[in-house]
């Protein structure tokens, strides 16, 4: 069905930087709502960013200032532009897709596999 496709994991150090993209697949992408989430070990998964296909944004209080989502509806993908990384950024990043069921009002949500994040020196 849909299909999401995480990439740009990977080791950085603290203060550093990363781009993490998300390609979609399997549905119609500017129609999507899209967001990242992630999960530390021993924690649960939480939201990181997301994006309304209008464009507006929301952030989670402990990445404002610091992350940015973006969405390119052309190639059907969607950035998680990370800067001034610190440790606790440290998890698993997943692309989730909030999709519209055709004919109906109803939506639901898909997730990709998932991409390993690491901060450390």
């Amino acid at each position: 069905q849909v299909h999401l496709a995480e990439s740009g994991g990977g080791l950085v150090q603290p203060g550093g930087s990363l781009r993490l993209s998300c390609a979609a697949s399997g549905s119609i992408f500017s129609l999507n709502a899209m967001g990242w989430h992630r999960q530390a070990p021993g924690k649960e998964r939480e939201l990181v960013a997301v994006i309304t296909p209008g464009g507006r944004t929301n952030y989670a209080d402990s990445v404002k200032g610091r992350f940015t989502i973006s969405r390119d509806n052309a190639k059907n993908t969607v950035y998680l532009q990370m800067d001034s990384v610190r440790p606790e950024d440290t998890a698993v990043y997943y692309c989730n897709a909030r999709v519209p069921v055709r004919f109906t009002t109803s939506e639901i949500n898909y997730w990709g596999q998932g991409t390993q994040v690491t901060v450390s020196s």
